[in-house]
Protein backbone atom coordinates (compact mmCIF):
# COMPACT_ATOMS: atom_id res chain seq x y z
CA UNK A 1 0.00 0.00 0.00
CA UNK A 2 1.32 3.45 -1.16
CA UNK A 3 0.92 5.72 1.79
CA UNK A 4 2.18 9.00 -0.02
CA UNK A 5 -0.68 9.01 -2.49
CA UNK A 6 -3.62 9.07 0.59
CA UNK A 7 -3.98 13.01 0.60
CA UNK A 8 -4.32 15.34 -2.55
CA UNK A 9 -4.15 18.80 -1.97
CA UNK A 10 -5.21 21.51 -4.44
CA UNK A 11 -5.54 25.63 -4.06
CA UNK A 12 -8.23 28.06 -5.23
CA UNK A 13 -9.31 31.24 -4.74
CA UNK A 14 -13.31 31.65 -3.73
CA UNK A 15 -14.65 35.47 -2.60
CA UNK A 16 -11.03 36.52 -1.80
CA UNK A 17 -10.81 33.65 0.33
CA UNK A 18 -7.87 31.45 -0.54
CA UNK A 19 -9.11 27.94 -0.24
CA UNK A 20 -7.18 24.70 0.15
CA UNK A 21 -8.68 21.74 -0.27
CA UNK A 22 -7.42 18.48 1.69
CA UNK A 23 -8.68 15.56 -0.03
CA UNK A 24 -7.74 12.30 2.06
CA UNK A 25 -5.55 11.30 5.37
CA UNK A 26 -3.88 14.15 7.02
CA UNK A 27 -0.80 11.98 8.30
CA UNK A 28 3.27 12.59 8.43
CA UNK A 29 3.28 12.40 4.24
CA UNK A 30 0.90 15.30 3.80
CA UNK A 31 3.65 17.84 5.73
CA UNK A 32 5.56 18.88 1.80
CA UNK A 33 1.83 18.78 0.34
CA UNK A 34 0.43 21.13 3.12
CA UNK A 35 2.97 23.54 3.58
CA UNK A 36 3.80 23.63 0.16
CA UNK A 37 -0.03 25.32 -0.26
CA UNK A 38 0.36 27.71 2.22
CA UNK A 39 3.07 29.41 0.97
CA UNK A 40 1.86 29.20 -2.19
CA UNK A 41 -1.04 31.35 -1.34
CA UNK A 42 1.06 33.47 1.51
CA UNK A 43 3.05 34.48 -1.41
CA UNK A 44 -0.20 35.07 -3.84
CA UNK A 45 -0.94 37.95 -0.46
CA UNK A 46 -3.54 35.52 0.98
CA UNK A 47 -5.39 37.41 4.29
CA UNK A 48 -7.66 35.18 4.75
CA UNK A 49 -7.27 31.31 4.16
CA UNK A 50 -9.95 28.60 4.67
CA UNK A 51 -8.31 24.57 5.03
CA UNK A 52 -11.33 22.73 3.44
CA UNK A 53 -11.06 18.87 4.57
CA UNK A 54 -14.61 18.33 3.28
CA UNK A 55 -13.19 14.73 1.66
CA UNK A 56 -11.03 14.01 4.65
CA UNK A 57 -10.96 10.60 6.25
CA UNK A 58 -8.15 10.37 8.79
CA UNK A 59 -6.07 12.62 10.57
CA UNK A 60 -3.25 10.84 12.90
CA UNK A 61 -1.40 13.30 15.47
CA UNK A 62 1.46 13.84 13.12
CA UNK A 63 -1.13 15.35 11.27
CA UNK A 64 -2.27 17.25 13.92
CA UNK A 65 1.53 18.88 14.47
CA UNK A 66 1.49 20.13 10.47
CA UNK A 67 -1.48 21.89 11.05
CA UNK A 68 -0.12 23.89 14.29
CA UNK A 69 2.47 24.56 12.01
CA UNK A 70 0.46 26.26 9.69
CA UNK A 71 -1.52 28.12 12.47
CA UNK A 72 1.84 29.14 13.92
CA UNK A 73 2.28 30.64 10.38
CA UNK A 74 -0.63 32.33 10.05
CA UNK A 75 0.26 34.18 13.27
CA UNK A 76 3.47 35.14 12.24
CA UNK A 77 1.75 36.75 9.02
CA UNK A 78 -1.33 38.15 10.27
CA UNK A 79 -3.43 36.20 8.20
CA UNK A 80 -7.49 34.93 9.27
CA UNK A 81 -7.17 30.88 9.06
CA UNK A 82 -10.73 28.79 9.13
CA UNK A 83 -11.13 25.16 8.65
CA UNK A 84 -14.09 23.69 7.69
CA UNK A 85 -15.47 20.23 6.95
CA UNK A 86 -14.10 18.27 9.89
CA UNK A 87 -16.07 15.26 11.06
CA UNK A 88 -17.72 15.44 14.86
CA UNK A 89 -15.40 13.98 15.88
CA UNK A 90 -12.24 15.61 14.41
CA UNK A 91 -13.78 18.88 15.71
CA UNK A 92 -13.63 17.73 19.17
CA UNK A 93 -10.12 17.14 18.70
CA UNK A 94 -9.31 20.08 17.08
CA UNK A 95 -11.33 22.00 19.99
CA UNK A 96 -8.90 19.78 23.02
CA UNK A 97 -5.78 20.33 21.23
CA UNK A 98 -6.04 24.40 20.84
CA UNK A 99 -6.26 24.65 17.27
CA UNK A 100 -9.80 26.16 17.79
CA UNK A 101 -8.43 28.93 19.59
CA UNK A 102 -6.52 30.16 16.65
CA UNK A 103 -8.62 28.85 13.82
CA UNK A 104 -12.46 29.28 13.28
CA UNK A 105 -14.18 26.21 13.00
CA UNK A 106 -17.45 25.83 10.52
CA UNK A 107 -19.68 23.04 9.34
CA UNK A 108 -18.81 23.84 5.92
CA UNK A 109 -17.63 25.56 3.30
CA UNK A 110 -19.90 28.02 2.23
CA UNK A 111 -20.24 29.08 5.76
CA UNK A 112 -16.60 29.71 6.69
CA UNK A 113 -16.23 31.76 3.26
CA UNK A 114 -19.41 33.91 4.91
CA UNK A 115 -17.41 33.72 8.29
CA UNK A 116 -14.03 35.23 6.84
CA UNK A 117 -15.73 37.62 4.71
CA UNK A 118 -17.52 39.05 7.56
CA UNK A 119 -14.06 39.05 9.77
CA UNK A 120 -12.36 41.00 6.61
CA UNK A 121 -14.69 43.73 7.33
CA UNK A 122 -14.93 44.05 10.89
Amino acid sequence: MMLEDELHVSVRQRDGVAVIDLVGDVTTFAEERITNAYNQVTTEGAKQILLNFRQNDYINSAGIAILIGVVTEVNRHSQRLAISGLSQHFQKIFRMVGLAQYAEIYQDEDEAVRGLAVAATA
